[in-house]
């Protein structure tokens, strides 16, 4: 995450009030790219982040060059880096542990219950309908037969989300350089 913070625009801030100025990164500043854009589906390719796989690491495998990390974290609309990124799974059972004392512990505590409204199911040109599920109470989940209802456990709860995560798009290396462009002119607008 060393060169995310490259293209921001620098401000002068004195840390301890003391009218001793210094250039700090601006990390307050957000550049967000047009919904327009992120649909032109042609322009990007889907990825499955790896366990061993950091956004530096990607950019480096992809635009040969590891400081274009902040493409992958903008295009994806992470804002925070450490939240927002997937876990590996050692960091992941580690988070698992802090917040329910062992995996084990996460894997047997209810985290909510479902009513399913309709299964996952496959249409006849191979698209899939994911399922769908509304969180309910346990009275009304108790009230369901058991073909209409789920209990989910805080590990798959967690897990569902951080492979959400998973999930991102990589810019076609032909629009880089635009991108980088447009960032230093909105940048370059804020320092005037």
């Amino acid at each position: 995450m060393s060169f995310y913070f490259k293209p921001f625009p620098k401000v002068r801030y004195s840390q301890k009030k003391n009218n001793n100025f210094e250039l700090l990164t601006n990390i307050t500043l957000r550049y967000k790219i047009k919904e327009l854009v992120k649909e032109r589906k042609a322009i990007y390719y889907d990825y499955i982040v790896k366990d061993s796989d950091r956004p530096d690491i990607i950019a480096f495998k992809y635009y040969d060059d590891e400081s274009l990390d902040w493409v992958l974290l903008i295009v994806n609309d992470i804002v925070d880096p450490y939240y927002d990124w997937p876990l590996s799974q050692q960091a992941f059972d580690s988070y698992m542990k802090s917040l329910y004392g062992s995996t084990s512990s996460a894997k047997t505590t209810v985290y909510e219950y479902r009513k399913i409204l309709s299964n996952q199911s496959v249409r006849s040109d191979g698209s899939v309908i994911p399922k769908r599920t509304v969180v309910v109470d346990l009275n009304t989940y108790n009230s369901l037969v058991a073909t209409n209802r789920e209990i989910i456990y805080a590990y798959d709860f967690h897990l569902e989300q951080n492979d959400a995560k998973r999930r991102i798009k990589i810019l076609d290396k032909r629009f880089i350089n635009q991108l980088k462009r447009d960032v230093e002119v909105i940048f370059s607008e804020l320092d005037e």
